[in-house]
């Protein structure tokens, strides 16, 4: 406890001299008073409807007490609300089976939805202002889940009677280790960062860093068949994330499993940029990245043509590429693309719209304007709050007050690894796309001097998206079947935007939806869809066989006009 007062008393210190020299905030970076000043004024506006409400939550806390008082005295007494199923806060037996506990959860779960339903059912209010008011209304109400407090927790009660309160200390210790590693910020670990090391037991897949730019390398993987598909395959995943998520370790690698298929394949592995490279832009990640790697493909292969998946953000940018390409004539040299929950028309871009408003992109220009560019920490808990009960308030309850510590897991610490933006292209990102939806007009966006028009582009598409999806919502991507000139095969996987993806065939997890129809709407085109068990990859594997061109020798890292420059991973990827 001594240790823990002298730590304490020095973070303490750091971080009011800390807050000395900080420029003076926003009281309100986020326009969340705004949203909800405007909530509430049409709230009032109608107070029968605030009156029904209330009398509804009444009415339902008095079948509560009567029910708890039924159960105190021995009687069977059916819930009155339930939790979700899949709700793994009141998973503990507690939670149902010791009457106090279950008061407590009913309560809460009861407040909640009152809560969740009194704004939603607001009228007069812009959508973009309720979808903010129910987000972070959510995001209150998760706070304040009994799950997350000592005294109404019986796990972390338990815990603490059976260790004599050591959970709580050694919870303490946990939290000021990620108040320090975080420096005065809350960096909350997510697992054991010391279990694993790029290129000894994640991102394993042999092969050489054979070209590279300012912003990334470019790695060629060595085969793993006698032949190969004649046209080699480039991936290019997003840069606000590292790479090896497709490479994580043999079991699960996409990387590895698309070289067992007989695929040359490269991957583009992002630089994390800092200040240097604050200038950056949009088009420059398109001209050193994915047309410098397509060009160094051929230098490497002696082909002209490629087939490219891109993932996220880097699908993104595989349109653009693919536009811009069309623009110039040079739309050939990709025999086909695949989108990997890409979103391209950015009308509804789900709940990270929330994050996208005049306000908001201003406070970001400003944090990017002093270094150059965004900390990874701020995208990485934007998509936290996304899912924060699993991604925030999870770990608070197991590091801090259960006192154990996070569990080895390869996804997380991926997870955790986060990469910064450069100031130039992230502001150009969220103001043309997500804030003014440009990608969709044609001649909206221009590039190395190239006005782009995605309905031009004729190359063939396979295009994935996820059905739990929360960063690219799945009937959102699906608007890109509607604007690609070209052939759309559209598939739908399970589960979420990286569960989804990273789905290998031995896991026999999570079916997929398939139809060779691509309707106008999301809604028609999933009646007409057949379920698939098992994973997505084989279905892609069928398809883009058809555009490999044939089979030639296999080829390996060094064999063509490109020299080797060092082992993949590379090192790229290990900056942090």
């Amino acid at each position: 406890m001594v240790e823990i007062a002298e730590r304490s008393a020095r973070l303490v210190t750091a971080f009011l001299e800390k807050q000395g020299r900080a420029e003076a905030q926003e009281l309100d970076p986020l326009n969340i008073g705004t949203a909800f000043l405007a909530m509430t004024q049409r709230l009032m506006a109608d107070p029968t409807r605030l009156v029904q409400a209330q009398m509804s939550l009444w009415q339902d806390y008095a079948t509560l007490w009567s029910r708890t008082a039924q159960r105190m005295l021995g009687q069977e007494a059916e819930p009155v609300v339930a939790a979700e199923k899949g709700d793994k806060r009141f998973k503990d037996p507690a939670w149902s089976e010791v009457a106090v506990f279950d008061f407590i959860k009913q309560s809460y779960l009861l407040t909640a939805r009152w809560l969740q339903g009194s704004v939603r059912e607001v009228e007069g209010l812009d959508a973009k202002t309720a979808k903010k008011v129910d987000f972070y209304t959510r995001q209150f109400i998760d706070a304040m889940a009994p799950s997350n407090f000592v005294a109404t927790n019986p796990e972390v009660l338990r815990s603490t009677l059976d260790s004599r309160g050591e959970n709580l200390v050694k919870g303490l210790e946990n939290m000021l280790a990620d108040l320090e590693r975080g420096q005065g910020q809350l960096a909350i670990s997510m697992t054991d960062r010391t279990a694993f090391e790029i290129g000894r037991n994640i991102a394993l897949t042999p092969g050489k860093v054979v070209f590279e730019t300012e912003l990334m390398q470019l790695i060629q993987y060595e085969p793993a068949t006698g032949t190969v598909a004649r046209r080699p395959l480039l991936i290019i995943p997003p840069w606000i994330n590292k790479y090896y998520i497709l490479d994580l370790k043999p079991q699960n690698s996409l990387i590895r499993w698309a070289v067992e298929q007989g695929h040359t394949v490269f991957v583009v592995s992002w630089v994390n940029p800092d200040g240097r490279l604050a200038a950056k832009s949009f088009e420059d990640y398109m001209l050193e990245g994915s047309l410098a790697a397509i060009g160094a493909i051929e230098q490497a292969t002696g082909e002209r043509e490629v087939n490219v998946i891109g993932y996220c953000l880097g699908g993104t940018l595989l349109a653009c590429t693919l536009a811009w390409m069309t623009a110039k004539g040079e739309q050939d040299r990709v025999a086909s693309a695949t989108y990997l929950t890409t979103l391209t028309d950015f009308t509804d871009p789900g709940e990270l719209g929330i994050f996208v408003d005049e306000e908001q992109l201003r406070t970001i220009e400003h944090k990017m304007s002093g270094k150059g560019y965004l900390e990874g920490s701020a995208m990485a808990t934007t998509f936290n709050l996304l899912r924060a009960n699993d991604l925030i308030w999870s770990f608070v309850v197991n590091n801090y007050l259960l006192g154990k510590d996070p569990f080895p897991f390869d996804l997380l610490y991926w997870n955790s690894d986060a990469t910064r933006m450069p100031a130039a292209m992230h502001s150009f990102y969220l103001r043309n796309m997500y804030q003014e939806n440009r990608l969709v007009r044609p001649g909206g966006i221009t590039l190395a001097g190239v006005p782009i028009d995605l309905t031009t582009i004729k190359t063939p598409a396979f295009m994935l998206s996820t059905r739990d999806d929360h960063i690219a919502p799945w009937a959102s991507t699906y608007a890109g079947t509607q604007l690609f000139g070209g052939p759309v095969r559209f598939c739908l996987s399970a589960s979420g935007h990286i569960a989804g993806v990273v789905n290998p065939p031995a896991a026999k997890k999570y079916c997929h939806w398939v139809n060779t129809q691509t309707p106008e709407s999301p809604e028609a085109w999933f009646e007409g869809a057949q379920q698939v068990e098992g994973s997505w990859w084989p279905e892609w594997q069928d398809w883009v066989s058809r555009h490999a061109g044939g089979q030639v020798p296999a080829r390996h890292p060094g064999d063509g006009g490109l020299v080797p420059i060092e082992d993949a991973p590379g090192r790229y990827v290990r900056a942090t």
